[in-house]
């Protein structure tokens, strides 16, 4: 793949925040040639892209910081106007604090960064699958505090009283949901029994309404998904939220070179860990880990009640290998599917969102 530096004739690093955006415009042997600061807003906006014209009139390219947060409005705004936008990542932390840093500084390492690598990251679509993240997120938080909830709800039947933990324990977790939801105080009783009764049934009622909040979010995303890629669906072992979370990853057609790029942005390539008589590898803790995750869970799924899964992994464990190594040979193998059947499909006509959730 051509280096940026041999394809533009300059590029316009920005380094972005909440309220405001440095750029700096470098040429492709790595000298600045300006630098200015704007608004994040749609006028700082089209300040920049003005200044890019200024001083960069031919070929060139953007390299934004922070394109899925604070960087998301003018990767959109330059997307429209038909500018090249890039993706770089954000510099780690030194380990001390004897370096410089401005953010200026971090605009034109933005812009050098971009024209040294290989392989340029690509800036994830928006529209459809902005808003299956959105909903996935959005239920993502549902179901954490669902599960806060409920183990909330269940230290308090331990140290209820013991006329009111005696009528719960007996009951199974969906019961005594629905049983403390609907409990009611009871004057005779005395002050301990009424506010722990009331404090159940609060816990229970919260429970009860992230669970369908939840649901009905499910029911969003699976009418997405099967508006943007139904042969997701289709595949054993890949269910709505799954299938929601690669496409979220996966993006669009092209952005990833090859299926090998696909599976280590997945963290599923292997890494070789071989040294004298031993010859292996060891599992990927890099890349996408709610991708990866995904992976997992078809996996799971797969190994549980496919034959030909089943007959795989014990092929790979009579080959010498264990069965967390057979594990990790079988997300690669799923992985290349997956990426296949992405990079195949044909995209319909895109409708709106709000007509998919109405559809719903």
């Amino acid at each position: 793949m051509a280096i940026l530096a041999e394809e533009v004739d300059g590029v316009i690093g920005v380094d972005t925040h909440r309220d405001t955006l440095a750029a700096a415009a470098v040429s492709p042997i790595g000298a600045v040639l300006a630098s200015t600061d704007s608004p994040a807003n749609a006028r700082g906006y089209r300040r920049l892209l003005d200044f890019a014209r200024e001083h960069v009139p031919g070929r060139r390219c953007w390299a934004l910081e922070g394109i899925g947060s604070y960087g998301a409005g003018l990767a959109v705004f330059l997307d429209q106007a038909g500018e090249r936008v890039v993706e770089v990542c954000r510099p780690k932390r030194l380990p001390n604090r004897g370096g410089r840093k401005t953010d200026m500084l971090d605009a034109i390492r933005a812009a050098k960064e971009a024209l040294a690598t290989e392989h340029l990251i690509q800036p994830r679509l928006r529209g459809e699958r902005e808003a299956l993240r959105v909903l996935l997120a959005t239920r993502h938080g549902a179901v954490l505090a669902s599960t806060a909830a409920i183990n909330q709800l269940k230290a308090l039947i331990v140290s209820a009283p013991d006329g009111l933990r005696a009528e719960l324990r007996k009951l199974k977790r969906p019961a005594q949901i629905a049983y403390c939801a609907q409990l009611r105080d009871r004057p005779a009783q005395s002050l301990e029994h009424r506010m722990t009764a009331r404090a159940l049934r609060s816990t229970a009622q919260r429970i009860q309404a992230l669970q369908a909040e939840a649901k009905d979010l499910e029911k969003d995303i699976h009418a997405l998904v099967a508006d943007m890629a139904p042969e997701l669906l289709d595949l054993l072992g890949v269910g709505p939220i799954t299938a929601a979370q690669i496409l979220v990853s996966w993006s669009h057609q092209g952005r990833f070179r090859s299926e090998a790029a696909f599976a280590s942005f997945a963290g599923v390539s292997p890494i070789p860990a071989s040294s004298g008589l031993t010859n292996r590898h060891r599992l990927n803790r890099s890349g996408d880990r709610q991708l990866n995750r995904a992976l997992h869970t078809i996996t799971l799924i797969r190994m549980r009640l496919d034959p030909a899964t089943k007959a795989y992994v014990a092929r790979r464990i009579t080959e010498g290998k264990t069965a967390r190594d057979a594990q990790r040979c079988l997300k690669r193998v799923i992985c290349r599917q997956l990426f296949k059947t992405l990079e195949r499909i044909d995209r319909p006509a895109l409708r709106s969102i709000v007509d998919l959730v109405q559809a719903a």
